[in-house]
């Protein structure tokens, strides 16, 4: 694979040596919003989700529908994509709730995933008529089923099992196992007890069963294993208890190669395999075609993302290594640290140029742990030159801080020649908005924040 082929699909190099994507020169775009910069093309992310969608449509025969993992990254102007484009969405907090409200976002397209919603954020998706509620445990099924009564209301639910199915991935990002905080497992008979009370329940109506193995993973057995195991499942209790498996999902988490060295992984290929398991999984059990839900997140986001930086200082250890410095980091990207994830680069206003020099990328946080890409192979950089990074789209934002009080980078969307700002960048006064003074410092103040403590 070369470099480019990780790129937006409208990348380019021009003949002044800049990378152009979206029509629009990333050089000069850095210097209109400054950097740290997150860039979304908009080609590639409505190219992500046609090809999901026409890829379920020719592979399953029964209704089907894409659903966008929304804690990949979320705006309210992807939203208005998403929407136009005919996709679900999945929410799996109060925050991202709130924000596909404010987009007016479709609710009966919205799933509502997370092991531990609170009884508001539960009371906020009844009241808004949320699509599907995916219920994680005994606890969030008592409450949503008391919840629901209150109102005298009908949740439609999923339950999320746990088929303790292992993929290859980072550990940090396994969640199909027997040893996780997600889901109803099916070999302890949770499973089982969960669907029975929600058959039994006036206020639940059970319309499918949910599983996710993980994230960032290239093969497709896993994924054929867990819809196996779903369907032995479903075929069971229609035997016992007269379920009707009506809709199944099992889930998202299909990889993208975030450099050279990564396994190609075509969105048809995992799609076909997950239709095909569910075709003749049903057809070997005698059940009729469910509804079938995907879920991608990443691999819809995150080739259509860069992330922008201003290099800076320069550090060469004689037979070591030489250290290159940006402008972002962990704060924006903490994916290497977290995950040991691997990226690579190119320089931005030097596209064009041969590599020359093998050297580490390293952010400007207080860690020795900041570190975006060791040992990449890039042309020489002076203080002053754009790296840019591919697919960043995904993961980066959502997991972005204010470590160091960092302020979030600024988010733009191109298309056609033209940059939309669709995230502003944080100021020192946003940061300074959640800070309380103590009374004694501001006595007019002691009224609104001073608080009595009850033994």
């Amino acid at each position: 694979m070369e470099r480019m082929d990780l790129f937006p699909q409208t990348a380019r190099v021009e003949g002044d040596g800049h990378l152009w994507v979206g029509g629009c020169d990333t050089v000069s775009l850095a210097g209109q919003f400054g950097t740290p910069l997150y860039l979304f093309d908009e080609a590639t992310l409505r190219t992500n989700c046609q090809t999901y969608t026409a890829a379920l449509a020719e592979a399953y025969p029964a209704v089907g529908e894409v659903a966008y993992a929304g804690k990949a990254w979320l705006s309210l102007a992807w939203l208005d994509i998403l929407a136009e484009e005919g996709l679900g969405l999945d929410v799996v907090s109060g925050g991202e709730l709130y924000l596909a409200q404010q987009a007016g976002f479709p609710p009966d397209r919205v799933h509502f995933h997370g092991n531990n919603k609170s009884a508001e954020e539960l009371a906020s998706a009844l009241d808004w008529g949320l699509g599907r509620i995916v219920v994680d445990n005994h606890h969030e099924l008592e409450l949503l089923d008391a919840l629901a009564a209150r109102r005298g209301a009908q949740a439609n639910v999923w339950l999320r099992l746990s088929p303790d199915i292992d993929v290859h991935t980072h550990a940090y990002r396994k969640t199909g196992l027997l040893d996780s905080k997600f889901g109803f497992p099916l070999a302890t008979g949770d499973a089982a007890w969960a669907l029975r009370h929600a058959l039994a329940s006036p206020h639940l109506t059970p319309l499918g069963l949910h599983t996710h193995l993980g994230s960032l993973v290239y093969e497709v057995e896993p994924f054929v294993q867990a819809v196996r195991a779903i369907l032995d499942f479903a075929a069971t209790m229609a035997d016992q208890h007269a379920f009707a498996l009506r809709e199944l999902s099992p889930g998202g988490g299909w990889g993208v190669p975030y450099n050279e060295d990564d396994p190609v992984a075509p969105i048809k290929h995992w799609v076909r395999a997950v239709s095909l398991a569910v075709t003749e999984g049903c057809a070997q059990r005698g059940l009729p075609l469910p509804s079938l839900i995907l879920e991608p997140g990443r691999s819809i986001v995150a080739p259509a993302g860069l992330a922008l930086y201003t290099v800076g200082s320069r550090k060469l250890v004689p037979g070591v290594r030489t250290y290159v410095s940006v402008d972002g980091g962990m704060a924006d990207n903490i994916r290497p640290a977290l995950y040991g994830s691997r990226y690579t680069a190119l320089v931005a206003n030097k596209a064009d140029a041969e590599p020359a020099e093998v050297v580490t990328v390293a952010g400007k946080y207080c860690e020795s742990g900041d570190v975006l890409i060791k040992d990449i192979a890039l042309p020489p950089t002076t203080p002053g030159d754009l790296l840019v990074i591919p697919m960043a789209g995904a993961y980066n934002l959502p997991l972005a801080s204010n470590y160091n009080l960092a302020t979030r980078p600024a988010v733009i969307l191109v298309r056609e020649g033209s940059a939309h700002l669709i995230q502003r960048r944080e100021t020192f006064g946003d940061l300074m908005r959640r800070e309380v003074r103590l009374a004694a410092d501001h006595p007019a103040e002691s009224d609104s924040t001073e608080e009595t403590c009850v033994p």
